[in-house]
């Protein structure tokens, strides 16, 4: 069926607005809820408490209704009450909409609401001073034609989109599964939990002090007003580097930065506690740290790849922990000389080149998830426009 055939209703005659007002008591608790802008729905946020809000009057929400955030309604903060929030507590800035009429399909509607282009026609009857402050009431609401199939229909096309939606979920759970899977297969073979240490010896394996086969090494060098410097930072839980905005000379109260280059193995003194660590690659040489971001190289007998799998290990961060020094767990710097005493048994060469190879190759299958990833983004919009052009 053509979106042309589909007659058009404003909505202030399919929905009414609908109140269940409750008096704040200030002994009590009352669950709450938030919803997401870019149509992406309801979600539970921490009770409201009753002797601390400002509010007097909250609104008791059901399942099924239609909410929407009067506030940020402009940038798609639409959806449906789940079951799981059934009965939670909103406050006046969340409008809640019952159908009334057998014509309208409210999750017809909720799929409706997370087209863009809804989202700007309804922001036309918007009132407020600025972008952050076009608060919608339910009259701007109410005034929006929507395009309305029979209800058959409507079920129809939320069958579809259901379906795609989920296998587009599916898809997205895959990515992440390789992503993780890749990580599991390098930390396993750093650190092989699945053999016994006399296992590990008689193949080859030996123990060490991080000591033996690495050297805590530095560059310093002077900072200059005049110059600008090329700054990373270090993604914790093992996930390696990150550009960050170039260090201004002018501004820094740094006097010495350190170069780092590439094939050392870099780490946060601060949040080692929780995996910050990484490898720098080409794309990082000749970047600049501060003095907390302690760099080594690796001696002959071992690979940077693989000290970097060792520390990718959540088991070593919390070993790590043990020898922080600090006040509270986000103070508690590893300082080198604790990393430096830390034992480990090193894998034969061999072992060693298997992981440097995963890491070889890993630019190239994260590109090719990155890629991908791009296209599913992209595929739920496209079906979505395509369902409301009555070409679904």
């Amino acid at each position: 069926m053509s979106v042309r055939s589909w007659p058009t209703r404003p909505l202030g005659e399919l929905l009414r607005h609908v109140q269940d007002p409750v008096s704040v008591q200030p002994n009590q608790q009352y669950p709450n809820f938030g919803i997401y802008s870019f149509g992406r729905g309801v979600f539970a946020k921490p009770p409201i408490n009753g002797s601390t809000s400002s509010a007097t009057t909250l609104y008791r929400a059901k399942a099924g209704q239609f909410v929407y955030s009067r506030l940020f309604a402009f940038e798609g903060a639409y959806g449906l009450v789940p079951d799981g929030l059934d009965g939670c507590y909103v406050s006046n800035e969340f409008p809640l909409l019952e159908a009334q009429s057998e014509r309208l399909r409210l999750r017809f509607l909720e799929w409706y609401f997370r087209l863009p282009t809804t989202w700007v026609d309804v922001a036309t009857n918007a009132t407020g001073m600025g972008s952050r402050r076009q608060r919608i009431h339910p009259e701007g609401v109410f005034s929006h034609e929507i395009p309305l199939p029979e209800p058959v229909e409507q079920d129809r096309i939320v069958a579809k989109l259901d379906a795609a939606a989920a296998l587009i979920a599916e898809a997205q759970g895959l990515c992440r599964e390789i992503d993780e899977t890749a990580n599991l297969l390098i930390v396993g073979l750093a650190h092989r939990a699945d053999l016994a240490e006399a296992d590990k010896l008689t193949a080859g394996w030996t123990r060490a002090k991080l000591a033996d086969i690495a050297e805590n090494v530095s560059e310093p060098i002077k900072v200059l007003p005049n110059r600008e410097y090329p700054n990373l930072g270090i993604y914790s839980f093992g996930r390696g580097l990150f550009h960050k905005p170039p260090i201004s000379g002018l501004e820094t109260s740094a006097t010495t930065l350190f170069r780092v280059r590439a094939g050392q193995f870099i780490y946060s003194r601060l949040f080692a506690f929780e995996g910050a660590c990484g490898l720098v690659t080409e794309e990082f040489d000749g970047v600049y740290v501060s003095n907390e971001y302690p760099t080594f190289s690796v001696k002959p007998g071992a690979l940077p790849e693989f000290l970097y799998a060792y520390f990718m290990s959540s088991h070593v961060w919390h070993s790590l922990a043990a020898e922080s020094k600090g006040l509270g767990v986000r103070r508690q710097r590893v300082q080198p000389a604790a990393l430096m005493n830390h034992e480990l048994l090193v894998p034969p060469m061999s072992v060693q080149a298997q992981i440097r190879e995963i890491f070889t190759r890993r630019p190239f299958f994260d590109r090719q998830r990155a890629e991908m990833q791009t296209e599913i983004k992209a595929t739920m919009p496209a079906i979505l426009d395509r369902a409301f052009k009555g070409e679904l």
